[in-house]
């Protein structure tokens, strides 16, 4: 699954073209490398976004097509949340 389409449908980010912007501007990283919109996660990679002064680092546990609002949190599960 695509990056954006990812942190979408997990709710990390409300809108596809926000995390697409994000992407582009080099705030998130995947495994510690700098990561594109299109860049195809796996479960298990780590993801790392960078938030005004926080960051926010998280594992992906699944990867479904489609998922319920109340069901996107079990996308992820968040490693370390630094957010002020």
């Amino acid at each position: 699954m695509r990056l954006d389409k990812f942190l979408k449908l997990s709710r990390v980010i409300k809108r596809r073209t926000v995390a697409n912007d994000v992407c582009q501007a080099g705030r998130v990283t995947v495994n510690g490398k700098p990561a594109k919109p299109s860049v195809k996660l796996k479960v298990g990679d780590v993801v790392s976004i960078l938030f005004g002064s926080g960051e926010v680092k998280f594992r992906v546990t699944a990867l479904p097509e489609t998922v319920r609002k109340e069901d996107a949190t079990s996308m992820y599960e968040l490693l370390e949340d630094d957010i002020s």
